[in-house]
């Protein structure tokens, strides 16, 4: 494994921050929106269009061979990853969102009826809301909410709280986006499935930050994007156990998704294939793969340790300003180095343009999660969020251009 103490080296294999913005060196701290692409994910996907690019599983030439052998060992690399025992159980998607969205399409709108109630959490990404809304508006399905303590964690008893025989699902980010809050994912789950509750997790937030093993979290669903995890943009995941998988049905039809069509009807091809109908992104696939296995030159906890170092550290800067809010956990215990905090009576994309001036990347506005800040109390928020390549220098200079910001 190689050491995250030479983080300037670590910076060295992402091209993108040798550029400078507005004069300065850019500090890219929006990494919960989107990671920046190691060197090794942009090679790939440069060699599969020089070298392989071809359609997966319609011919016999060495490059629709080659091209799907790509494919399906990045189905491999992500079921290592991830802990899955079954190849067959990890579907390619576009995405979070559009994994979310096929499970909800594909299997809640089949499983669940009228008086069925979901649980989601204040917390949740539209992402992980609007499909059920969705849902429930066509079919008479129920969403409950499950509130945040004032810490900005979810509390079991409260959980237990809402149980009853008519909640079907649960569905829950492993990783908050707002408030970097990590939930207690395996033990939520544990008390889900003691009431015959399928559980969808979404690891969007959690896929390259914290370690994930859905063998042993016996989650039904996981969910996750690539560009969240210095992959490409366009490709996701969607891991579904086995007996959940059966019981789902296509979403989308065409190629690749069939085993034999007639003029009436069609015969649907079998495990996650089913699901992938068309074209599919092999070359993002591809930059996946080499996404997954940069990860793993460090392994996610040297990674998360990373990420704890400069938490702590930037909460201790923080504590520099008398009107600073930090919204979420105010320690490093069960968070990760995702931080929304507003400053005084400063509006949040004030901020945000302030910093923009002198090349310091953050997020603001309501990040996707309008449920969460209206039960905050607040219409937007500056968010800073780390990742592999961030260093304590970065800090530095991020919160003496906050100093300036407020002058």
């Amino acid at each position: 494994m190689k050491n995250l103490t030479l983080t300037p080296k670590v910076r060295n294999d992402f091209p993108i921050l040798k550029r400078k913005i507005n004069g300065y060196p850019l500090a890219f701290l929006d990494n919960s929106s989107t990671t920046q692409k190691p060197q090794s994910v942009i090679e790939a996907i440069v060699s599969f269009y020089e070298n392989y690019n071809s359609n997966v599983s319609r011919g016999i030439y060495t490059l629709a061979e080659e091209a799907t052998e790509i494919y399906e060992f990045g189905r491999e690399a992500v079921s290592r990853f991830i802990g899955a025992n079954d190849l067959g159980e990890v579907i390619f998607t576009g995405g979070t969102t559009d994994s979310i969205n096929l499970v909800s399409s594909g299997w809640a709108k089949n499983k669940l009826k009228e008086g069925s109630q979901i649980i989601v959490t204040e917390m949740e990404h539209h992402s992980n809301i609007v499909p059920w809304q969705i849902l429930a508006q066509s079919s008479g399905v129920e969403l409950v909410y499950w509130r945040k303590n004032f810490e900005g964690r979810l509390d079991l008893e409260d959980l237990n709280k809402l149980i009853n025989d008519s909640v079907e699902l649960l569905t829950i980010t492993a990783v908050s986006n707002v408030l970097g809050t990590i939930n207690l994912i395996k033990k939520i789950i544990e008390v889900a499935h003691e009431n015959s509750i399928s559980v969808l997790v979404d690891a969007a937030q959690a896929i390259a930050r914290i370690p994930i093993n859905v063998t042993e979290w016996d989650c039904d669903f996981l969910a996750f994007s690539g560009h969240k995890a210095y992959g490409p943009n366009g490709i996701g995941v969607l891991y579904s156990k086995s007996e959940r998988l059966e019981e789902m049905l296509p979403v989308k039809g065409g190629g690749g998704m069939i085993n034999y069509v007639e003029k009436q009807k069609s015969k649907w091809a079998v495990g996650p294939q089913k699901f992938e109908a068309g074209t599919p992104a092999v070359a993002e696939v591809y930059g996946l793969t080499k996404a997954l296995e940069y990860i793993e030159l460090f392994g996610i906890s040297q990674i998360q340790k990373h990420e704890q170092d400069l938490t702590s550290y930037v909460l201790k800067r923080f504590s520099e300003f008398e009107d600073l809010e930090l919204y979420g956990p105010k320690d490093t215990l069960d968070r990760v180095g995702i931080l929304s905090f507003n400053l005084g009576d400063l509006h949040a994309h004030d901020v945000a343009q302030v910093l923009d001036e002198y090349g310091i990347a953050v997020r603001a506005g309501h990040h996707c999660t309008q449920v969460l800040h209206d039960i905050l109390g607040i219409v937007a928020s500056v968010r800073i969020s780390f990742g592999i390549y961030n260093q304590k220098f970065e800090i530095d200079n991020f919160i003496n251009a906050l100093k300036k910001t407020k002058e």
